[in-house]
């Protein structure tokens, strides 16, 4: 199936949701002082769990997941997922509604190590924030189902008229082989995969069966507990990274540094992704290779 055929059978969402314009009133969705979170603290969030390769997608608003650095506004600060504020210069969070948002900070396809080194300054250097886009995809704290937040996101980032500021665009997809071509021109185009959210589901905190991301190669986060001794062409450098999963069960994960990452590794306490193939019958992962630390 070529791509204008396979695109063509995908409705764009203003087709699912009916009666959406630009002037749109905007009801408030969250109370901002609820949602806020301290710098020691991690904001109430959605976080997906894994898609089930052959299950129908019909229910599903569908997304591309985007390599980029999470943000949640709570209405008045820029946070990391973490609850650590984000030195965004001042005309980027005043341009920003009173309203909690939840999205990626992106630069494109590809770009993350770069977008990683912007937003990661303490002092934001201006030209470099400019090229960066804010994509929202959900309204913390709204009521109603993902469909609903997802028309208010479109009304509110239309009133806000920022070109930076964008929605991440949202589609049906008819068939579970639909989502797998998909899929992989996705992956073969540089993008990290996809993300499905029910679309009548409530916004809910926490590892959610509504929020689901599919890819190539599935990928998961676990917290360094120590550095073990490289040998042979690794030797006085970082061999592998000992890592502890949320059940508290530990692995070496050895692969996929770069020289400079076994120089200088990740520190005790960090939170990494790694990707891998599949599961031992204890539940540690097989074939894990580093990716990168986890922005806080």
């Amino acid at each position: 199936m070529n791509n204008e055929r396979f695109f063509g059978r995908m409705r764009p969402l203003c087709m699912v949701i009916s009666g959406l314009c630009a002037s749109t009133a905007y009801a408030a969705v969250a109370t901002p002082a609820v949602l806020q979170a301290s710098a020691s603290s991690q904001p109430a969030l959605m976080h997906a769990k894994l898609w089930s390769t052959g299950h129908s997608p019909n229910d599903y608003l569908v997304s591309e997941k985007l390599d980029g650095v999470r943000a949640f506004w709570d209405g008045q600060v820029l946070r990391f997922r973490s609850g650590l504020p984000i030195a965004a210069p001042a005309w980027f969070t005043a341009a920003l509604p009173a309203t909690a948002l939840d999205g990626e900070l992106w630069l494109g396809r590809g770009r993350f190590d770069e977008l990683s080194g912007t937003v990661r300054r303490q002092t934001p250097v201006d030209a470099d924030w400019r090229r960066v886009q804010y994509m929202i995809f959900d309204l913390p704290g709204a009521a109603g189902g993902f469909s609903e937040r997802a028309q208010r996101i479109a009304a509110l980032l239309a009133q806000v008229n920022q070109p930076w500021l964008q929605a991440v665009p949202q589609q049906t997809v008819p068939d579970a082989n639909a989502l797998n071509q998909w899929l992989k021109q996705t992956a073969q185009a540089g993008g990290e995969g996809l993300v499905l959210h029910r679309a009548n589901a409530l916004w809910s905190p926490g590892r959610s069966d509504a929020l689901l991301k599919l890819k190539l190669q599935p990928d998961a986060e676990a917290r360094v507990v120590a550095h073990l001794p490289g040998k042979g062409k690794h030797a006085g450098r970082l061999g592998a990274l000992l890592l502890e999963l949320p059940d508290g069960q530990r692995f070496a994960l050895g692969t996929g540094f770069t020289d400079a990452q076994r120089e200088s590794p990740p520190p005790l306490g960090a939170v990494v992704t790694y990707r891998y193939r599949n599961h031992t019958p204890k539940g540690l992962p097989k074939f894990a290779s580093f990716v990168r630390v986890r922005e806080d």
